[in-house]
């Protein structure tokens, strides 16, 4: 897919649709008055596709990624997972999903000092995916680490590590369960712009294989190498019609 700004939120790419989200609404009631953070979002992500969404801080960016990645859930709207409707799902159900289907990519790394890279990607195996044979494990977390070029450090525990080579496994751990949907939330903000770029890399090379990509970022040059930009302002998602200035 060549990246560029597409100005149709819900173009059909001839792929199957991951994730719509119609008319979601998001109310934050934690303080003296309530704000409305997301208000009426329409999203459609397809399978293979990667999208960049960009806002000011406070703007709802995190918000939006935690409701698509069911760790909370939306005021109303609907939120359609491969076309099941899952707007009013149940935690235990949710939990289950979000192994299943989602991988998630953070800021901080959340890595354990103690463990090498290879034992810290396998743990979301252990975690996620049940009981699975030492030989099939080992290879898909070195696959996993393979994808991400950093097969060669799998004994390695973080502390050896840099900071874009501890993002890269973090990256390898959301990707050693196959996910169809990759959550990526601000991965390269405490990161230099060369080693950035080599983690962007490694996020949407994801997308080769059928992953949908959603990265929450402030970093334009890395909004403009998605397959779409768009921007949450005001609680509305709207697609940016222009390529955004770097």
């Amino acid at each position: 897919m060549t990246p560029g700004i597409a100005t149709d939120m819900t173009q059909p790419i001839g792929s199957p649709a991951l994730i719509r989200l119609a008319g979601i609404t998001k109310t934050l009631k934690g303080q003296e008055q309530p704000r409305t953070i997301l208000d009426g979002v329409d999203l459609t992500v397809h399978s293979g596709e990667s999208v960049a969404i960009l806002g000011r801080s406070g703007s709802g960016k995190s918000t939006l990624l935690s409701l698509i990645g069911l760790f909370d859930r939306p005021d109303s709207g609907q939120y359609l997972l491969e076309e099941q409707d899952i707007s009013r799902i149940a935690e235990r159900r949710a939990a289950a999903l979000r192994s299943a289907r989602f991988g998630f990519v953070f800021q901080r790394f959340f890595l354990l000092k103690n463990l090498t890279a290879a034992q810290n990607v396998a743990m979301a195996l252990v975690n996620g995916q049940g009981w699975l044979p030492r030989r099939k494990r080992r290879a898909r977390v070195m696959a996993a680490l393979e994808q991400v070029g950093i097969a060669h450090l799998a004994k390695n525990k973080p502390p050896r590590l840099s900071g874009g080579e501890q993002q890269r496994v973090a990256i390898a751990r959301a990707l050693v369960r196959e996910p169809r949907i990759l959550l990526a939330d601000e991965p390269t903000g405490a990161l230099d712009t060369e080693t950035g770029n080599l983690v962007i890399d490694a996020l949407h090379s994801a997308t080769d294989r059928g992953c949908g990509l959603i990265l929450v970022t402030h970093d334009h040059a890395h909004a403009n190498r998605m397959g779409r930009v768009l921007r949450l302002q005001d609680g509305k998602l709207a697609a940016a019609h222009e390529q955004v200035v770097v």
